[in-house]
């Protein structure tokens, strides 16, 4: 089993034992996170939903991101992640939701946001955490890196502990 079905596995049994759901707002990840969690078996009864928004227009119209951060901090910020994070939850009724935007590449990366660039954001509801990843490799293996480690926050949410330590 590889690590990122061993992840969501092991995040299904945190979940369905405290009677949690959770919800995913992807971007630079196109669905891989709500894709892992849902390989698993029973996944129905706590995975609420999943937000694909590649473009900032989505992001703002199934999300709710203010349209003006995309113009004073960029689609690849905290402000941006955090937005999506309280979007999912609010608009899905889950208790836990995580969000990504990031840079991929091959292409798009700058001096400030170099391809590889990610931001994941987990909000369960009191409260939001956020954390800037810098992450090596071709598209595919940052790509995979962000749905690890959106998922190894997601199962210390669920865990009651901060997402963004350990």
């Amino acid at each position: 089993m590889d690590c990122i079905t061993r992840l969501a596995g092991q995040l299904g049994e945190a979940l369905l034992s405290r009677q949690l759901q959770v919800s995913t707002a992807e971007s630079c990840t196109g669905g891989g996170i709500a894709e892992a969690i849902t390989r698993i078996a029973g996944s129905s009864q706590w995975f609420e939903a999943g937000y694909i928004t590649y473009s900032n227009r989505q992001k703002s119209q199934q999300l709710g991101v203010p349209e003006t951060l995309f113009d004073t901090v960029g689609a690849v910020s905290r402000e941006v992640v955090e937005a999506m994070a309280r979007g999912a939850l609010q608009r899905s009724g889950a208790q836990l939701a995580v969000a990504v935007s990031g840079i991929a590449g091959p292409d798009g990366g700058t001096l400030d946001k170099p391809v590889g660039t990610v931001w994941v954001a987990w909000q369960d509801g009191e409260h939001g955490f956020s954390s800037r990843q810098q992450f090596a490799g071709d598209r595919q293996a940052v790509r995979e890196q962000t749905v690890v480690c959106a998922l190894r926050g997601l199962l210390r949410l669920a865990a009651g502990e901060n997402p963004v330590e350990g």
